[in-house]
């Protein structure tokens, strides 16, 4: 029995740390890809540490987390005593049921609310942003206070409740009985307060995404923002450090204990206090450092709001595009005699609707925002974007002319974007397990996106798992016009995604990156961008755009554009950023790292660019989009003929519902593991309350066979021993329930 319990302690801890030591292992591989591990190296932790943009969401995490949990243990401790003092019970008790509230409170919940909270008192304030560093340190402390009120309060239960009234007697005042008296009893749970605060803020991502600012970046949020693009490994460097940063808190908090403290030296004890007042000094060194630094010059602020993964960033000693531009507009002001310092606050993005959310709220902010086509239309209608004056971008001239007036932002004399990068969607594919007559199609420039739906290769597919590309994917294979389907247009792409779903894999984003360089899927409708950096980690992968019987291409074609918000507060610093995104540098470096089309002559034209994509130079710019067609008794490039006919334009709201509902629909029925699932599930139950009942049944049975057996006193009573008839009968009537009550 021993033996089985050690089996299954064993397993447990193999099913939760398994995951983490996968993601420690490869934290040291010396590739960045995720399948394969090909030697030992510590690449990934130099690249974390010379990452400025990771480093300053470190500090910023740090230093929320040290603020946060010190004020919360502060006022957690006085609201523990206050507690503590409490006379009714039944008032003490709703405090205590309150105080759990934001414990049990779902995270999202409390981040959406505190968010219109603060949105609100923020527009009553007549405050242009709201959201900032105050309110999320706000928030943290908010979710802190019932964890450092429930370490605290035990501590103040098992108190001898006649020390501090001996204090008192004995000449203390309240405040020196408490620092001379309660608050040694009750230090093991602040401390263990402080600690599980500090972890807590430390470790918070939900509530921190909604109620966050422009120019402020935590490390949970710096690692979800990258999922435009794969989790570069530099990450798992990042959460080993967290990881064992976390690991040893608990065991600090676990040695401080009472517990432990009892069995404890003398010299150990005071090791213990000199490492934790070590620790802690540290930290608030480097926290008041970092304040100092931050002190002093003028500084003059970009806010900048970008998709994750699509910039620049001095990664694997690339081009550091926000590091330059900082150089670059500092110099330019010192020579209008302005000794200021340059910070662009770099935040980003997973999609598009979660930069609408937050422009939308009004807990902005930025200066720069850079959504996608479709979502420029809205935000346009919704008056969140301004009127752009290209005079005070002269880099503009180098937009090529095919791409300054694209349909998002048609009219020449009133400009509100500049293009920033476009792709195009595709299909990548393993040409080890293909057919070959499926490879000849390809080579030919035959095939298209009934692929995705071939029998032969079920299991084996891969589909977007966001909905306006998934249903794109069968509006194109039907020849269904994606800006203006009607109601059955959008179910007969629904029913070709649900007779696709047998055969799909899994429905992915970033997951596509593991899924295809490891060999584990065949198919996949993906940007062509992130194919083409994954075909450079595996060879045997390549990728085409679909066509037609016709032969012409069909398929969605994207773009991403420079803005500036409505509510911006730094416009000029927010032209010269985006007039040094067009510069030929710049432009270069962000087009090789995102690996993206670029509409930017001065990138498209230079001959080392050109070099450096080699035979992708032909994928990602196929000469066939500058082929001159008629459309419409106009003459345009394919490429602007794709952007009017297949991009995706916004949809009403009735239409966005629609897709909405069928995408729901799908992914609920996609969810299904078969009859098997619910066999088990049943199995397991039905065990269950088996075990309740046998329990139940033996406790009855155990506990009938000790009265029966149990050698039972007997007391007799003798009228003689009483001196009146109605003492003894009391007596009698005493042991006779006492009797019926050990029976029941």
């Amino acid at each position: 029995m021993k033996k089985t319990r050690n089996i299954y302690t064993a397993l447990v801890f193999i099913f939760l740390y398994m995951p983490i030591f996968v993601l420690i292992l490869y934290s040291f591989n010396s590739s960045n890809s995720t399948s394969t591990f090909e030697g030992f190296s510590l690449k990934w932790y130099r690249e974390l540490f010379s990452d400025s943009a990771t480093l300053d969401a470190l500090k910023n995490t740090l230093i929320l987390a040290i603020l946060s949990a010190l004020i919360s243990t502060v006022i957690g401790t006085m609201a523990a005593y206050g507690i503590n003092k409490m006379q009714n019970k039944y008032v003490k008790g709703s405090v205590m049921s309150v105080t759990k509230i934001p414990m049990m409170n779902p995270e999202i919940v409390t981040g959406i609310s505190m968010m219109l909270l603060f949105v609100f008192v923020g527009v009553m304030l007549g405050g242009k942003s709201s959201l900032g560093f105050g309110t999320v340190l706000i928030a943290h402390v908010t979710f802190n206070l019932p964890y450092v009120i429930l370490s605290v309060m035990p501590k103040f239960k098992q108190m001898d409740k006649s020390l501090p009234e001996a204090a008192l007697d004995l000449g203390c005042t309240p405040i020196q009985s408490f620092f001379k008296v309660e608050l040694p009893q009750i230090l093991p749970g602040i401390i263990s307060g402080l600690i599980m605060a500090f972890t807590l803020s430390l470790d918070d991502f939900v509530i921190s995404y909604f109620t966050i600012g422009s120019g402020f970046e935590t490390l949970p949020i710096r690692i979800y923002s990258m999922t435009k693009k794969r989790v570069t490994p530099d990450m798992y460097a990042l959460s080993t450090l967290i990881f064992v940063s976390i690991l040893i808190l608990l065991l600090v908090s676990n040695l401080v204990s009472d517990k432990n403290k009892e069995k404890m030296s003398k010299q150990a004890k005071k090791i213990t206090k000199i490492v934790l007042s070590s620790v802690f000094a540290v930290i608030a060194v480097i926290t008041l450092i970092v304040f100092i630094a931050s002190a002093g010059k003028e500084t003059v602020t970009v806010n900048v709001y970008n998709w994750g993964e699509y910039i620049s960033d001095g990664s694997e000693d690339t081009y550091n595009t926000n590091l330059e531009f900082e150089k670059y507009y500092e110099e330019k002001l010192k020579a209008q005699g302005k000794d200021v310092d340059v910070r662009v606050n770099y935040t980003t993005y997973a999609s598009n609707e979660d930069l609408y959310a937050k422009l939308k709220s009004g807990a902005g902010g930025y200066d720069i925002i850079i959504p996608s086509d479709y979502m420029i239309e809205r935000l346009k209608a919704d008056g969140l974007i301004q009127q752009l004056d290209l005079s005070k971008i002269p880099n503009f001239d180098n937009i090529e002319e095919q791409f300054r007036n694209p349909f998002y932002d048609k009219d020449p004399n009133e400009k509100y974007t500049v293009m920033y990068t476009y792709g195009v969607i595709g299909i990548i594919y393993n040409k080890d397990k293909l057919a070959p007559a499926d490879l000849e199609k390809i080579e030919n420039g035959e095939a298209g996106w009934e692929l995705l739906w071939d029998e032969k290769y079920k299991g084996q597919i891969l589909q977007f798992n966001n909905a306006r590309d998934a249903f794109g994917t069968a509006m194109y294979a039907l020849g269904i016009d994606v800006n203006n389907a009607t109601d059955e247009d959008w179910q007969n792409a629904y029913n070709k995604l649900l007779m696709q779903k047998p055969l799909v894999q899994s429905y992915v984003m970033d997951e596509i990156y593991n899924k295809m360089e490891s060999g584990e899927a065949t198919l996949a409708a993906y940007y062509a961008g992130d194919c083409l950096s994954m075909i450079a980690n595996n060879e045997s992968l390549g990728f085409f755009y679909p066509k037609n019987e016709n032969g012409e291409y069909v398929t969605n074609i994207f773009a991403d554009a420079m803005c500036i918000p409505k509510d911006a507060q730094n416009v000029e610093h927010a032209y010269e950023y985006i007039n040094f995104m067009l510069s030929p540098e710049a432009a270069r470096a962000n087009a090789e790292y995102i690996y993206y089309a670029s509409p930017n002559s001065v990138v498209i034209n230079n001959e080392d660019y050109i070099d450096y994509l080699g035979e992708d130079y032909d994928l990602i710019y196929d000469p066939d989009f500058n082929n001159l067609i008629t459309a419409n008794g106009e003459e345009i490039t394919y490429i602007e003929y794709m952007f009017n006919t297949y991009a995706y334009r916004d949809l009403s709201d009735e239409s966005r519902a629609k897709l909405n509902s069928l995408w729901e629909g799908l992914k609920v029925d996609s969810a299904s593991f078969g009859s098997g699932i619910y066999i088990i599930c049943a199995v397991i139950l039905v065990l269950l309350i088996g075990f309740i009942v046998y329990k139940y049944i033996e406790r009855r049975r155990h506990r009938r066979l000790y009265w029966n057996n149990a050698a039972q006193p007997k007391v007799v009573v003798s009228r003689n021993d009483f001196n009146s008839t109605a003492m003894y009968d009391a007596v009698k009537a005493e042991l006779e329930a006492t009797k019926e009550n050990e029976k029941k």
